[in-house]
Protein backbone atom coordinates (compact mmCIF):
# COMPACT_ATOMS: atom_id res chain seq x y z
CA UNK A 1 0.00 0.00 0.00
CA UNK A 2 3.12 2.47 0.88
CA UNK A 3 4.27 1.83 -2.36
CA UNK A 4 1.01 2.72 -4.41
CA UNK A 5 0.73 5.60 -2.20
CA UNK A 6 4.11 6.57 -2.72
CA UNK A 7 3.44 6.21 -6.52
CA UNK A 8 0.58 8.25 -7.08
CA UNK A 9 1.71 11.01 -4.37
CA UNK A 10 4.62 11.22 -7.30
CA UNK A 11 2.17 11.81 -10.19
CA UNK A 12 0.82 14.29 -8.44
CA UNK A 13 3.77 16.04 -7.73
CA UNK A 14 5.03 15.72 -11.50
CA UNK A 15 2.04 16.75 -12.67
CA UNK A 16 2.41 19.88 -10.61
CA UNK A 17 5.88 20.54 -11.86
CA UNK A 18 5.42 19.98 -15.43
CA UNK A 19 2.95 22.18 -14.91
CA UNK A 20 5.27 25.14 -13.17
CA UNK A 21 7.97 24.27 -15.76
CA UNK A 22 6.34 24.37 -18.75
CA UNK A 23 2.49 25.74 -18.71
CA UNK A 24 3.56 28.94 -18.95
CA UNK A 25 4.47 28.47 -22.50
CA UNK A 26 1.01 27.31 -23.44
CA UNK A 27 -0.67 29.86 -21.19
CA UNK A 28 1.62 32.54 -23.36
CA UNK A 29 -1.65 32.25 -25.86
CA UNK A 30 -3.79 33.61 -23.44
CA UNK A 31 -4.10 37.65 -24.22
CA UNK A 32 -3.68 38.54 -20.38
CA UNK A 33 -0.89 35.89 -19.53
CA UNK A 34 0.86 37.20 -22.70
CA UNK A 35 1.28 40.91 -21.31
CA UNK A 36 3.00 39.49 -18.06
CA UNK A 37 6.67 40.05 -17.36
CA UNK A 38 9.46 37.52 -16.93
CA UNK A 39 9.52 37.89 -12.73
CA UNK A 40 5.42 37.74 -12.91
CA UNK A 41 5.79 34.38 -14.59
CA UNK A 42 8.81 33.02 -12.40
CA UNK A 43 6.29 34.14 -9.48
CA UNK A 44 3.34 32.30 -10.92
CA UNK A 45 5.70 29.08 -11.61
CA UNK A 46 6.98 28.89 -8.33
CA UNK A 47 3.38 28.98 -6.94
CA UNK A 48 2.21 26.07 -8.93
CA UNK A 49 5.67 24.27 -7.79
CA UNK A 50 4.78 24.49 -4.13
CA UNK A 51 1.88 22.23 -4.68
CA UNK A 52 5.03 19.81 -6.38
CA UNK A 53 6.67 20.04 -3.02
CA UNK A 54 3.39 19.86 -0.93
CA UNK A 55 3.27 16.59 -2.81
CA UNK A 56 6.81 15.44 -3.45
CA UNK A 57 8.42 15.56 0.45
CA UNK A 58 5.24 13.20 1.43
CA UNK A 59 6.00 10.62 -1.18
CA UNK A 60 9.99 10.79 -0.30
CA UNK A 61 9.61 10.44 3.12
CA UNK A 62 6.83 7.04 3.05
CA UNK A 63 8.49 5.41 0.12
CA UNK A 64 11.73 5.83 2.03
CA UNK A 65 13.48 2.45 3.36
CA UNK A 66 14.70 4.27 6.32
CA UNK A 67 11.37 5.46 6.96
CA UNK A 68 9.15 2.10 6.84
CA UNK A 69 8.54 2.42 3.00
CA UNK A 70 9.64 0.35 0.31
CA UNK A 71 11.79 2.15 -1.64
CA UNK A 72 15.99 2.63 -1.44
CA UNK A 73 16.59 6.04 -1.70
CA UNK A 74 17.93 5.45 -5.38
CA UNK A 75 14.69 3.68 -6.40
CA UNK A 76 12.70 6.39 -5.15
CA UNK A 77 14.72 8.81 -8.17
CA UNK A 78 14.45 5.91 -10.53
CA UNK A 79 10.91 5.55 -10.24
CA UNK A 80 10.31 9.66 -9.86
CA UNK A 81 12.57 9.95 -12.75
CA UNK A 82 10.58 7.88 -15.19
CA UNK A 83 7.29 9.20 -13.81
CA UNK A 84 8.50 12.66 -14.70
CA UNK A 85 8.93 11.73 -18.43
CA UNK A 86 5.74 9.50 -18.70
CA UNK A 87 3.75 12.93 -17.09
CA UNK A 88 5.59 15.01 -19.33
CA UNK A 89 4.95 13.10 -22.70
CA UNK A 90 0.91 13.02 -21.63
CA UNK A 91 1.46 16.80 -20.77
CA UNK A 92 2.88 17.40 -23.96
CA UNK A 93 0.42 15.26 -25.92
CA UNK A 94 -2.36 16.86 -24.47
CA UNK A 95 -1.40 20.40 -24.02
CA UNK A 96 0.95 21.23 -26.61
CA UNK A 97 -0.80 19.61 -30.02
CA UNK A 98 2.07 20.55 -32.16
CA UNK A 99 4.57 17.91 -30.46
CA UNK A 100 5.12 14.38 -31.79
CA UNK A 101 6.51 11.29 -30.62
CA UNK A 102 8.72 9.26 -32.91
CA UNK A 103 10.15 6.17 -32.76
CA UNK A 104 13.24 7.04 -30.96
CA UNK A 105 11.60 8.43 -28.27
CA UNK A 106 9.49 5.69 -27.90
CA UNK A 107 13.09 3.07 -28.05
CA UNK A 108 14.09 6.07 -25.26
CA UNK A 109 10.99 5.31 -22.95
CA UNK A 110 11.55 1.40 -23.43
CA UNK A 111 15.01 1.79 -22.04
CA UNK A 112 13.98 3.88 -19.32
CA UNK A 113 11.61 1.13 -18.29
CA UNK A 114 14.51 -1.54 -18.61
CA UNK A 115 16.37 1.05 -16.67
CA UNK A 116 13.58 0.72 -14.10
CA UNK A 117 13.36 -3.13 -14.19
CA UNK A 118 17.62 -3.76 -13.77
CA UNK A 119 17.21 -0.77 -10.31
CA UNK A 120 15.03 -3.45 -8.51
CA UNK A 121 17.12 -6.47 -9.60
CA UNK A 122 19.14 -8.19 -6.80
Amino acid sequence: MKALTTIALLILSNSFMVVAWYGHLKFSELKWFSKLGLVAIILISWGIALFEYIFQVPANRMGFKENGGPFSLIQLKVIQEVITLVVFAVFTLLVFKTETFRLNHIISFLFLIGAVYFMFKK
